[in-house]
């Protein structure tokens, strides 16, 4: 769950008697039918009633993580830590977080590289989800590595 809807999510728990502490323990079984209108309680929350929807989803499976189930990454036996990497080599590695700015890449070294929306593509797109998935294994060039800030900045631009 996004950290935007923990104070809805917090209100919901309250308004049906829940606290946190029952989340954790797993005594929030059926939450959707605890709801009598989820049109009505998203108004008095403040939000739409597909946010309500996800939250309460959420709430009935937590600490699960979508990524678990993305393939491992094709990891190359000569690149193994941050300090193995130089700039415009090329590696595969696996999509495990797509926001706003761009996709984090498994690539192998513990760190996710950064690939900027700006370096995803050849030609423009207005989101990350245009050019890639949660999963996809993908090709990557390294462009410039921060082992000191632990940051590797990478582009999928120009390679086949």
């Amino acid at each position: 769950m996004h950290p935007e809807s923990y104070a809805a999510a917090e209100a919901l728990l309250k308004e049906l008697g829940l606290q946190l502490a029952d989340v954790r323990t797993g005594n929030v079984k059926n939450l959707k039918d605890k709801v009598r209108s989820t049109a009505e309680v998203a108004k008095r929350l403040g939000i739409g009633e597909p946010t309500l929807l996800d939250i309460i989803k959420e709430l009935e499976k937590p600490g699960r993580d979508p990524r678990e189930d993305a393939p491992a990454p094709i990891l190359r036996h000569d690149v193994l830590s941050m300090e193995d990497l130089t700039e415009g080599m090329v590696l595969e590695g696996t999509v495990r977080n797509v926001i706003d700015f761009g996709a984090f890449v498994d690539i192998g070294v513990h760190q996710d590289g950064l690939v900027h929306i700006s370096q995803m593509s050849d030609k423009y797109i207005k989101h990350p989800l245009e050019a890639v998935a949660l999963g996809d294994i993908v090709n990557v060039r390294v462009l410039s590595v921060d082992v000191a800030k632990k940051r590797i900045s990478l582009s999928m631009k120009g390679i086949k």
